[in-house]
């Protein structure tokens, strides 16, 4: 098995000196390499980004509550819009 078999996707990132040697101290300090420890790291904080609210909606997600009643509709509703706007042209 080669490299390329096992990476799905190369990412090319740019540090400055001081993150550089931040990171390279802490990879060595896990016993990682710094590609390993950059990998763990950002899977660390994209599942942890991806499973929060996101800060535009935190405040409405939940605060309503229905049965559904008119938003039943809103597939046929788009309908009737679309083929209006078709036979108007």
């Amino acid at each position: 098995m080669t490299a390329s078999d096992t990476v799905a996707g190369v990412r090319s990132l740019r540090l400055d000196p001081e993150l550089d040697e931040l990171i390279r101290r802490a990879a060595a300090q896990e016993g990682e390499s710094v590609s390993e420890f950059l990998r763990r790291a950002a899977a660390e904080r994209a599942r942890r980004t991806l499973a929060e609210p996101r800060p535009g909606l935190a405040d409405v997600i939940g605060a309503v509550r229905s049965d559904g009643g008119r938003a039943r509709r809103t597939g046929e509703a788009f309908g009737d819009l679309v083929t209006e706007r078709q036979r108007s042209r």
